[in-house]
């Protein structure tokens, strides 16, 4: 065998790459017999490539742009980057698969894809890797409406904003480009859709994680968190990839509005067990039992009787409770807040956030009880409440309360009476609001008094005449005025007098001589028939005033016939006697014959 032929054979047995072509072309030259069977020799070097088949490949350079690819043949193939981004750990020496697009095109280059490759072999891939529940990597390509598109397997899946992560995602931008570990959870064959979640394996890490706590704890035990998420009704702590509950109740023993008050975001805080369920995977933590609760630290010398000072921390309508020390707290009773005997609510004395001073009433330090009063701490206006008002004697009161019934009127702090409906004025209202409002200072004077139930009856009509003593005098019973038809109802009418007196009649008493009734507007004679000074009511009649002075007029005509027939009679009787008389002579002498 030639040199020519010897060498050409020692390039053939190499790789392609490393095939010295300058020695091959120089050789071949000067032998054509031993160029041809060198490249002989050297096809059968290489691997036989089909157009449209999937092979294997290695990778033999990579840079930003592109991916270069050995499979074997006359060339290398050069596949975009992108196709790629998916697999960002892929380095020199990894093996791919590529399809074979063109074996050799009019420039000689092979032509290869990666991507194509993939895509034939995804869908299969997919289904299996879904029947499976095989976690998948796929690659972020872009944000897309209510979530993101995701690069599995050549395939563009689809990623809810929902699935992205255990906590709401505020900015889905942060996740693009990035590759991330997925599960695939639905397929849509007819479609050829995929949706993928990465929450679903922080899921079942989490509850992996939790089910592992979970056995392991016992109430009591002390554990270290972090403040992952501050709500109105508590904390929740990360204490290891699991979360536990600190209600606001067990975070101080001091009352609070709001959580923040004691922990913040992303704080480092020790917390005790209180309970958890190992069905429902739920932990309650506490973190003001790792402190001495403050009623065992209260005073031993504190005792019934004392006086404290402390801040209103909540408002109920029975009561306030009062903190005197951080997680000791009094009730002051609504009773207890002032002497006066009227129910008020707490809202009217005291408001959250003031400063208050009480007298201890009960103390119970076992059951972690207080009582406090505060109208204590004055003098009982009640105990000298005759001396300083008598009944009869006249006061300023302020308007306090309004009622159906009654006005409540205030005297002085603590001292507060009622003026019934019925002594606010001489005339019947319907309303005590028709007469006073709530604020009005107004005068009284005292009708009664109840020291036992601090109750006390005030006067306000009494310190005027009795309008009805007036009215009495002026328009006594029988007496005839005009008035006015003022209101026209179903069987009463309101009548007004001349001096604006309102009177009352039957409709039936509104009838004129002529048979009309009434109607408003109208004018007309009435006589007063009742006045009744219980009911406020005076009573009239327009029939009355014609009825009567016809049937005066009858009476009348009546008497003088009756006195003319009497004396008619008186003569008749007085003629028939001496008739009779001259009867009686004349049969007297006719039985005498004469």
């Amino acid at each position: 065998m030639s040199e020519e032929i010897k060498k050409a054979m020692l390039n053939a047995s190499v790789a392609p790459e490393e095939f010295d072509w300058e020695a091959f072309e120089n050789d071949g030259a000067e032998t054509g017999e031993s160029k041809k069977e060198a490249m002989a020799q050297y096809e059968q070097t290489l691997n036989k490539v089909t157009e449209n088949e999937v092979v294997e490949g290695v990778v033999t350079s990579i840079n930003k742009r592109e991916v270069v690819v050995n499979i074997g043949a006359k060339s290398e193939g050069v596949i975009s980057a992108p196709e790629f981004r998916y697999n960002p750990d892929l380095k020199v020496g990894d093996k791919v698969e590529v399809l074979v697009e063109n074996a050799e095109d009019r420039k000689g280059q092979l032509i290869i894809s990666h991507k194509k490759a993939r895509q034939l072999k995804s869908w299969d891939m997919v289904n299996a890797a879904y029947e499976s529940g095989e976690i998948v990597k796929g690659y972020v390509k872009t944000r897309t409406k209510g979530g993101m598109i995701v690069d599995v397997f050549g395939i563009e899946a689809f990623l809810p904003g929902s699935q992205i992560d255990i906590k709401p995602i505020r900015d889905y931008d942060v996740f693009v480009d990035t590759t991330m570990d997925f599960k695939i959870v639905k397929i849509n064959q007819e479609f050829k859709n995929v949706v993928v979640s990465h929450k679903a394996l922080l899921e079942a890490e989490q509850e992996q994680k939790r089910s592992e706590l979970i056995s392991k704890l016992e109430k009591g035990q002390v554990l270290e968190g972090v403040v992952k998420n501050i709500t109105n009704y508590g904390v929740f702590v990360d204490l290891g990839g699991v979360d536990g509950l600190i209600h606001i109740t067990d975070l101080s023993w001091g009352r609070i509005s709001h959580p923040e008050e004691v922990v913040a975001l992303d704080q480092k805080i020790n917390v005790v067990v209180l309970d958890f369920n190992e069905q429902q995977k739920r932990i309650a933590l506490g973190l003001k039992q790792l402190s001495a609760h403050p009623w065992d630290a209260l005073s031993a010398d504190l005792k019934v009787g004392d006086t404290v000072k402390g801040k209103v921390v909540a408002v109920a309508d029975y009561g306030a409770f009062v903190e005197i020390e951080p997680g000791v707290e009094g009730l002051v009773h609504v009773s207890e807040m002032s002497w006066s005997p009227r129910l008020h609510s707490a809202q009217e004395f005291l408001k959250v956030g003031d400063e208050v001073e009480a007298q201890i009433l009960t103390l119970d330090r076992e059951a972690r009880k207080m009582s406090l009063g505060i109208k204590q701490l004055t003098t009982n206006p009640w105990e000298s409440i005759r001396e300083k008002y008598p009944v009869g004697s006249q006061h300023k009161a302020t308007v306090r309360n309004i009622t159906n019934f009654g006005v409540f009127a205030e005297l002085e702090d603590g001292v507060e009476g009622l003026i019934h409906i019925s002594d606010l004025s001489w005339n019947k209202i319907k309303h005590p609001a028709e007469m006073v409002q709530a604020g009005d200072v107004i005068d009284v004077v005292i009708l009664d008094f109840d020291e036992n139930s601090h109750k006390l009856s005030l006067g306000h009509k009494q310190l005027t005449p009795n309008p009805w003593d007036e009215l009495e005098a002026k328009y006594p019973v029988g007496t005839v005025v005009d008035a006015t038809v003022a209101t026209v109802g179903d069987k009463n009418t309101t009548l007004t007098l001349a001096d604006g007196t309102e009177v009352t009649a039957f409709n039936r008493e509104l009838v004129k001589e002529d048979g009309k009734q009434a109607l408003a507007g109208e004018t007309l004679p009435v006589k007063i028939v009742d006045l009744r000074r219980s009911t406020r009511t005076v009573r009239v009649s327009h029939v009355r005033t014609y009825q009567e002075a016809k049937a005066a007029k009858e009476n009348a005509e009546a008497e003088t016939a009756k006195k003319a027939i009497k004396k008619v009679q008186s003569n008749v009787e007085k003629t028939t006697l001496g008739d009779i008389s001259a009867l009686a002579a004349l049969k007297d002498k006719m039985e005498k014959g004469e």
